[in-house]
């Protein structure tokens, strides 16, 4: 009889381990799983296992490719099985394509004279760690939004300015993956939003795609936020926001943007670091009116990069917001009119507290 040995946590079980017995249990006639004890897998993935190991053990053994369940306790990274493959002196020990301890485990099968078999991951459906799925379990349900006031392109690795800011909020209605209230690619951030809601890191996406990271860092942070310009979000302070509420709209203009297809138009950066500095100032004592004032002076920079004028509805400020030439432009106002061209949001922060 040809036994087959694999290992691994598999704290929570999906369609690739499935996947993997299968494939294991085909190079042999009798299939052994071992899986960590709690204090092995602690010291390998530094942390306590997402469900107890009796459970684990019930669920594998459940298995109709798998014949026996045994448990590695050895203290040793990578080899916590170590003392169960010496017992059982398996003909195989399957891995997967991605194994981290290769030369560990092949010394290992030459002391017993066992084949090390590498396994594809062959999915017809997207693949999925146990990590990806505890950050999805972690994911919230909802995400707001951002408004940028000022410094827009300062979060641009390659536009990143000493002694500058970039200004911006984050807004609600909030948006779910199923209930999208706004319009795609803007300016409101939505991307960022997508990558919180996914469980994703949206400042790497972010710099991947070759635009800045104000988005994915303003919209997990929430509150009026002031960070510094660089080519990594560094947060200068974060405010309650409350000041803007009842003032803030937001305008359709009829055209999405793409962020990456802009960044390279010529702009002046020295105007707008200036309505960046204006608008730390106002962020940091809460002075609505040098709000406008920067948000103002950004507009300014944007009319000047060849950005249509936007239409007036007696407003104290108004910009596009984001990339602009199109998506969504803020409105600033004393009193809030309402006017049906107008989509009225809110500041947004969550609570310190959940």
């Amino acid at each position: 009889m040809k036994k087959v040995f694999v290992s691994g946590c598999y704290d929570i079980l999906h369609g690739g381990h499935i996947e993997f017995f299968n494939q294991a249990k085909a190079l042999g006639d009798y299939l052994i799983i071992c899986l960590p004890g709690d204090e092995s897998l602690f010291l390998h993935k530094r942390r306590r296992p997402f469900i107890p190991l009796e459970h684990k053990v019930h669920l594998t053994s459940s298995l109709k490719m798998v014949d026996e369940v045994v448990i590695g306790n050895d203290l040793e990274i990578g080899l916590n099985f170590r003392s169960e493959f010496m017992r059982i002196k398996p003909q195989i020990l399957a891995v997967t394509e991605d194994d981290k301890f290769a030369q560990a485990k092949k010394k290992l099968c030459a002391e017993v004279g066992a084949e090390y078999v590498r396994l594809p991951k062959n999915l017809s459906y997207q693949q999925i760690s146990t990590t990806e799925i505890f950050q999805r379990l972690h994911a919230p349900p909802e995400a707001p939004v951002r408004i940028d006031f000022a410094g827009g392109w300062l979060d641009v690795p390659r536009f990143a300015r000493p002694d500058s800011y970039i200004i911006n909020c984050a807004i609600s209605p909030l948006v779910s993956l199923y209930n999208w209230g706004y319009e795609t690619c803007s300016g409101l951030g939505g991307s960022g939003a997508y990558a919180l809601l996914t469980a994703k890191d949206g400042i790497k996406t972010e710099l991947g795609n070759d635009v800045g990271w104000q988005d994915p860092a303003i919209i997990q942070e929430t509150g009026l936020c002031v960070w510094r310009s660089g080519k990594l979000p560094v947060l200068d302070f974060k405010t309650n926001p409350d000041f803007l509420r009842g003032k803030m709209a937001i305008y359709w203009t009829g055209k999405p943007h793409v962020t990456r297809n802009l960044a390279n138009l010529a702009r002046d950066y020295d105007l707008l670091i200036e309505g960046s500095k204006i608008g730390r100032v106002a962020a940091l004592t809460s002075d609505y009116n040098k709000l406008c004032e920067a948000v103002r002076i950004t507009y300014k920079v944007q009319l000047k990069e060849g950005m249509k004028e936007l239409p007036t509805f007696g407003e104290k400020a108004k910009k596009y917001c984001g990339g602009g030439h199109g998506g969504y432009a803020v409105y600033l106002f004393d009193e809030r009119p309402y006017h049906k061209d107008l989509i009225h949001v809110e500041p947004y922060m969550k609570s310190f507290f959940g």
